[in-house]
């Protein structure tokens, strides 16, 4: 193994402007997995692996159960739309609570409500109830609880782990979701024609159990709630303000919400892309879905074990660029297997942004805020995924998937061109190196 030295490496400065002192022995597997030395983390893990596994099952079987039984590529985006939109209405005030309670106690509430939305649809489909609508109203309230869930964990990773590992941890959170995007959608693809959508409903309902069970089994701090603070409402306000007011937070997720609303909605268009132009079943978009997730898997262990040795601009503004040329060549083949490779690099791209902007943005507030700021996180992504799931399907409806595959990308390079102009303008005035 090769041997660490305290040696100052010359590498990029850190989101502050000091100089970082990191090891410059060889990169080694332990470093791209550092996060796990924290028992906590640890637990955290492989609880999530295996939960989203099963969410990415449910996501996968769901939306081919409603393009099955509907045909509308229109009802495709409605329903992703209705399942994200109420953490638009839900998230601020998840971001404060998540200052004001234990963050675990939360999430252990939050995930428990998935877990009965999962055995509702798997009941619903197995009775033969499960109608549009059902679907709808259920997608709803697991919505609710991702409003409250999503900034609570986001902020609980630094109190799992420490900031100097925040990076490897989020980068290891991703590369969590995108390896459960390798095999999720997969086995939703085998399963949905073996034993049906309800299985892989009801599988992801029993997936619950182990991430609440790595919540029980932490060891964490007693909680100490500040006696003085404003009402919940100023609360939460404040959260707004400091976001809308401080400048690189509020570059960050203005970026982040034009990738989200016409990059990220790609995956609501899978099923018709799979069907339609590729002329491939379930069993075709499962493996499309997984190439996805396979680019973004590779690029979660990239960013983890390298991701230091980066400018976070590089990173972040390269990841989109990426994605960009990867989703307008996709819009443009119909072959099987170009298709898969280009998934696989929009998935790397993709990664290399969400990753690298979501450790800036929790690295660059102050730690009182980090909840309610992750609050207003978590409110740009519950926009943009109704947002986008409603501009991508409209766009298909009227002028055909493909299109709305390329213009998505365009203004995804464009968003990105923007952003550095903005940083730019800012540097020249004065202004901190970065994201």
């Amino acid at each position: 193994m090769p041997t660490r030295t305290t040696e100052t490496a010359r590498v990029p400065e850190d989101i502050s402007g000091r100089q970082r002192r990191i090891p410059v022995g060889g990169i080694t597997w332990r470093h791209t997995f550092r996060a796990m030395r924290h028992r906590n983390y640890r637990f955290f893990f492989w609880g999530q692996l295996v939960s989203l596994i099963g969410t990415w099952m449910q996501q996968t079987a769901m939306s081919w159960y409603v393009y099955e039984i509907t045909n509308s590529k229109l009802l495709l985006g409605t329903v992703a739309a209705v399942g994200s939109a109420p953490m638009m209405l839900f998230s601020i005030w998840g971001g404060a609570l998540a200052d004001l309670y234990p963050k675990r106690s939360i999430l252990l509430f939050t995930q428990s409500a998935q877990m009965t939305c999962a055995f509702l649809l798997a009941a619903g489909a197995w009775a033969g109830f499960a109608t549009p609508i059902f679907i709808i109203v259920v997608a709803a309230l697991n919505g609710v609880a991702m409003g409250f869930d999503m900034p609570a964990r986001q902020a609980f990773t630094v109190e799992m782990t420490s900031r100097e590992d925040l990076l490897n941890a989020i980068s290891l959170n991703s590369s969590i979701v995108n390896g459960a995007r390798v095999v999720g959608p997969s086995a939703a693809g085998l399963m949905i024609g073996a034993v049906g959508v309800a299985t892989c409903f009801f599988l992801n309902g029993l997936s619950f159990i182990a991430v609440i069970a790595g919540f029980l089994l932490m060891r964490l701090p007693l909680f100490e709630r500040k006696k003085h603070i404003a009402s919940a409402g100023e609360h939460a306000w404040q959260g707004i303000v400091y976001s809308i007011k401080h400048q690189r937070v509020r570059t960050i997720l203005l970026l982040f919400l034009a990738i989200g609303i016409f990059g990220w909605s790609y995956t609501v268009l899978m099923p018709a892309f799979a069907r339609d132009v590729l002329g491939r079943g379930a069993n075709g978009y499962g493996v499309l879905m997984s190439a996805s997730g396979t680019g973004a898997f590779i690029g979660a262990l990239v960013v983890a074990t390298y991701g230091h040795l980066f400018a976070p601009r590089r990173l972040a503004l390269g990841g989109v660029w990426l994605f960009a040329a990867s989703l307008l060549a996709l819009a443009f083949t119909d072959n099987f297997y170009l298709a898969l490779a280009f998934l696989f690099t929009a998935g790397f791209g993709m990664l290399l942004f969400f990753s690298t902007s979501n450790t800036v943005l929790q690295t660059i507030v102050a730690d009182e805020m980090r909840g309610r700021v992750m609050g207003v996180w978590s409110l740009v992504f519950g926009a943009m995924i109704p947002l986008g799931s409603l501009e991508a399907g409209a766009v298909a409806h009227w002028v055909g998937t493909c299109i709305a595959l390329a213009f998505g990308a365009i203004i995804c390079a464009v968003s990105a061109l923007v952003t550095l102009y903005v940083i730019r303008r800012r540097e020249a005035q004065g202004g901190h190196n970065g994201t």
